[in-house]
C-alpha cells in the first residue's frame, strides 16, 4: 500500500521547503490558467467584435457603394485599418502565434458569425498585419489591420510579474527555513555530544520559542545528568575511603587470631571487600579529571594487550581516531580484557573502523554465556557461576562500568557468541 511519507521527503527542510514550493507553483499554475481561460479570452472575444463591426462596414460599402478613391480612404481612416475590394484570390498566410493561443480561432468566429460569409485570417510576415479575407459581389475582399488590435500582447507582463513576486517568496521562505532547521540542527547536534559526554562551547537556545525550550529543556536534563554523575562518584570514593579504615582494622585483628578455617574464610571476605573498595576507588579516580580529547583508539588497544602477555592477540586497523574519556575507556576495555583472559585460554581482540562508529571485539574460547542471560551480566554484583566460574576474584562491576562507560560516550557494550567457541563483548564507540 503506498503511502504518502514513502514518497515525501524525510528531512525537515525538504519538507518545509515542499509545503512552500508546492502551494505557490499550485497557485501560479492555477492563477495562470484562470487569467488566460477567462479574462484573456474573454477579452480577445471582446476585441474580435469591434473587428467584426468594422470588417462589416467595409463588407457593405464593397457591396453598395463605389469603389473610388476618395470613398475608400476615408472609410479606412475613421475604422484604422487598409482594406481592397478585389484582391487576388488565395488563403492568407497562417500564423503559429496566433494558433497557438487561441486568437485566431476566436477573431474567425467573430467575423463569420458577423459576416455571414466564409472567413479566412492570416498574419502576414512581412508587415506583421492580421488579413482577412471573404466573398463579396463575386469578389474577394481583403481587410488589413495592426494585430495588437486583435491580440492583447501585454498580457504577459502580469504573468512575469506573478513570477517574479512568487520567486521573492519563495526566497524569504527558503531564507526563514534556513534559520529555523539551523537553530533545530545545532540543538540535534548538541544533544547529541551531551549524551557522548562533550561540552559544546557557546551552544545557547535560538529559533523559534520551541525550539528553545526544548534546547533549555536538553541544557537542564544535561546538567541534572552531570551533577547526578559527580554525585555519585563524590559519595562512591568517600564510602570507599571511608571503609578502609575500619576493614584494614579488621584485618589486624584477625591476622592476630590464630588460623583455623573459619578465619581462613574470614580473611577471603575481607580480601573480596578490599578488592571491592580498591575497583571503587579506582573508578572514581579515573572518572575525576579525565576530560574528553580526541585519541587514538588503536594505540590504547595494543597498550592494553600488552599488558597480558602472548595470551591476548590484536588485530585491526593501526590507527583509530575517536573523541572521548582515555581514562575511562581503558579501564573498560581492560576490564573486558581481563574477564575474557580469566575465563578462557586464548583471547583475540578485534578492531573495526566503521564509516560511523568504531568497535572494538573482545573474543575468548571460555564456556561463555547461554544467550538469554546476557542481561543478567550486565547487572551489578552479577555472578553467573554456572557458565563463569567463580574460581577468580572479582566484584561483579566490570561488564556494569564497561556499559557504563560505553553509553556515555553515545555507544554501547553488547555480548554474542565468540567465533572461538566462547564470549564475545563488543564495544560500540561513535567517532
Amino acid at each position: 500500500m503506498l503511502r504518502l511519507r514513502d514518497i515525501t521527503p524525510r528531512g525537515l527542510y525538504a519538507r518545509s521547503l515542499l509545503m512552500v514550493v508546492l502551494p505557490v507553483v499550485l497557485i501560479l499554475m492555477l492563477m495562470t490558467w484562470y487569467y488566460y481561460d477567462s479574462h484573456i479570452s474573454e477579452v480577445n472575444r471582446k476585441l474580435g467584435q469591434a473587428i467584426a463591426r468594422d470588417v462589416s462596414l467595409v463588407q457593405d460599402y464593397c457591396e453598395r457603394q463605389s469603389d473610388s478613391g476618395l470613398e475608400k480612404d476615408a472609410i479606412g481612416t475613421r475604422l484604422d485599418l487598409t482594406f481592397s475590394c478585389d484582391a487576388p484570390g488565395g488563403q492568407p498566410e497562417a500564423e503559429t502565434f496566433l494558433e497557438a493561443f487561441s486568437y485566431r480561432k476566436v477573431l474567425t468566429e467573430e467575423l463569420a458569425t458577423r459576416l455571414g460569409v466564409p472567413v479566412s485570417v492570416g498574419l502576414s510576415s512581412n508587415d506583421s498585419m492580421i488579413h482577412i479575407r471573404f466573398p463579396a459581389s463575386g469578389k474577394t475582399v481583403e481587410v488589413m489591420i495592426e494585430r495588437k488590435r486583435a491580440v492583447t500582447i501585454t498580457s504577459h507582463f502580469f504573468i512575469i510579474w506573478v513570477i517574479i513576486f512568487s520567486l521573492l517568496m519563495v526566497a524569504l521562505a527558503i531564507a526563514f527555513l534556513n534559520q529555523q532547521v539551523r537553530s533545530i540542527l545545532r540543538l540535534s547536534e548538541a544533544a547529541r555530544a551531551f549524551g557522548r559526554g562533550r561540552d559544546v562551547p557557546g551552544f545557547r537556545p535560538s529559533g523559534a520559542n520551541e525550539v528553545r525550550d526544548a534546547a533549555r529543556a536538553v541544557i537542564d536534563m544535561k546538567n541534572r545528568l552531570t551533577a547526578f554523575a559527580e554525585q555519585r562518584t563524590a559519595m562512591l570514593a568517600g564510602v570507599s575511603h571511608d571503609l578502609r579504615t575500619p576493614l584494614t582494622r579488621l584485618k589486624l585483628s584477625i591476622a592476630m587470631m590464630d588460623e583455623t578455617d573459619e578465619i581462613r574464610a574470614m580473611k577471603a571476605d575481607l580480601d573480596d571487600m578490599a578488592m571491592m573498595l580498591d575497583e571503587y576507588l579506582a573508578f572514581a579516580k579515573g572518572e575525576d579529571g579525565d576530560e574528553t580529547a580526541p585519541f587514538d583508539l588503536a594505540v590504547l588497544v595494543r597498550e592494553i594487550a600488552a599488558g597480558f602477555g602472548r595470551r591476548v592477540s590484536v588485530a585491526g586497523p593501526g590507527s583509530v581516531r575517536i573523541r572521548g574519556r582515555r581514562l575511562a575507556l581503558k579501564r573498560a576495555l581492560t576490564n573486558l580484557v581481563s574477564n575474557a583472559v580469566m575465563y578462557g585460554g586464548d583471547v583475540q581482540v578485534t578492531l573495526v573502523d566503521g564509516p560511523h562508529a568504531a568497535e572494538v571485539h573482545v573474543d575468548d574460547n571460555g564456556p561463555g554465556i547461554p544467550k538469554e542471560r546476557y542481561e543478567e551480566a550486565f547487572r551489578p554484583f552479577s555472578r553467573l557461576d554456572e557458565a563463569r566460574t567463580q574460581n577468580a576474584s572479582g566484584t561483579g562491576l566490570g561488564l556494569t562500568l564497561a556499559r557504563d562507560t560505553a553509553r556515555a560516550h553515545g555507544g554501547d557494550l553488547r555480548l554474542s557468541e565468540s567465533p572461538l567457541g566462547g564470549l564475545r563483548a563488543s564495544l560500540r564507540l561513535p567517532h
